[in-house]
């Protein structure tokens, strides 16, 4: 796989860097998810192909023990607000005077500078500070933030990932590593490029709601059919519009022009008690094999029975029959092979890990004993 070799130090946190992590896990990397004694379940369901060691960081020797594990590594990817990684005396500075190759990723909200660097927040936190919140919601509405996609995973470890393999790839120039400010507001705020580059062009100068692409459109929305399901529409093109029309048997001549804003909530409507005419299946016999760009919207149980997700193998399943989608993009030569075992328990690998690098039993039966680290019961074996 892409990344096979590159070892990676995870310090568990929520949602962005666990996402990250399975990114780089995913594609070859060994990560290895360090967790704190005394803890004995995770909230992280993003640990496929991942180990877990368990270390006491109050204790002088479980710093020492992540220091040497971390210089030990090509990626160290760290979650904690600004500050936490220095009192530890493991911040960038330190790590990368012992191994000037290590690269350093550090993923939090508002990045390292600025006044908001020390404060805790959420996605929709970071959405709101990246401008974007302000764009999202119905006409007449207030902002909604759309899950906790944006700035968590498109702008937080998504945008992460890519920084630590262009560090990784600008290593093999250069033979040196480098710190990674990955700000879920800035990678928030980059993923929505498109929306600060085309506002000249007067795509988003309608109030919230009431634009081309955020539901004011009718042309670009949702709607309901007979059955309670739902269609999504994003005719935008004219002959795609056109399609459209044929198929909801509508007669262009007798409507408003496509771009009539002032129309739009006419036609809205008559879209509206249109697609309620019939089910959603008999929607699709009419569109499927069409440019109209009607399609159906799926649930997460239905995506992978669906005709072309099937055909493409889009979605896989665990050792424990656990549906999940395939790694994406897909590369030719070197994909992505998903571990399909189940995510590992706090401190599963604790031993083997310590093994791997370079403690011997006697070490390590020392430090399990002295609390400086903890593996699961049961699992773990020397």
């Amino acid at each position: 796989m892409a990344l096979l070799g590159v070892k990676v130090i995870e310090l568990a946190g929520l949602a962005p860097a666990p996402f990250c992590g399975m990114i780089l896990a995913d594609f070859g990397a060994k990560v290895i998810r360090v967790d704190r004694t005394k803890v004995f379940s995770t909230l992280d369901t993003q640990a496929r192909g991942k180990r877990s060691i368990s270390l006491n960081l109050k204790m002088p020797e479980g710093v020492a023990l992540l220091r040497r594990l971390c210089v030990q590594s090509d990626v160290v990817l760290e979650p904690y607000r600004k500050g936490v990684m220095e009192k530890l005396g493991l911040g960038p500075s330190e790590l990368l005077s012992e191994n000037p190759r290590l690269i350093y990723a550090r993923l939090t909200g508002y990045g390292q500078s600025g006044c908001y660097a020390s404060a805790a927040g959420h996605d929709i936190n970071y959405l709101a500070m990246s401008g974007l919140l302000s764009q999202l919601g119905r006409s007449g509405e207030k902002p909604y933030a759309p899950l906790n996609l944006v700035a968590d995973f498109a702008g937080g470890g998504l945008t992460c990932a890519l920084g630590i393999v262009l560090a990784l790839l600008e290593r093999t120039k250069s033979g040196k590593g480098q710190i990674i400010d990955a700000s879920m507001v800035e990678g928030a705020a980059f993923t929505g490029s498109f929306i600060w580059k085309s506002r000249k062009l007067g795509l988003w100068s309608r109030p919230r709601g009431e634009n081309f692409l955020d539901s004011g459109a009718p042309f670009y929305d949702t709607y309901k059919t007979l059955d309670g399901k739902y269609l999504a529409v994003g005719a935008i093109e004219t002959e795609f519009y056109s399609q459209l029309l044929k198929g909801l048997e509508l007669d262009a001549g007798e409507l408003p022009p496509q771009m009539s804003f002032s129309d739009w909530p006419e036609l809205k409507q008559l879209f509206t008690e249109r697609f309620a005419s019939k089910t959603q299946a008999d929607w699709l016999m009419i569109f499927d094999g069409t440019d109209a760009c009607v399609t159906p919207v799926l649930s997460l149980d239905q995506v992978s029975a669906h005709p072309h997700n099937r055909e493409r193998g889009s979605f896989m399943k665990d050792s424990s029959g656990e549906e999940f989608p395939r790694p994406a993009p897909v590369l030719s030569r070197t994909p992505a092979e998903p571990c399909l075992a189940s995510n590992p328990a706090v401190g599963e690998h604790t031993v083997e890990v310590l093994l791997d690098y370079g403690y011997t039993s006697a070490e390590i039966d020392e430090m399990l004993a002295a609390g400086v680290v903890q593996c699961s019961a049961g699992k773990a074996k020397l």
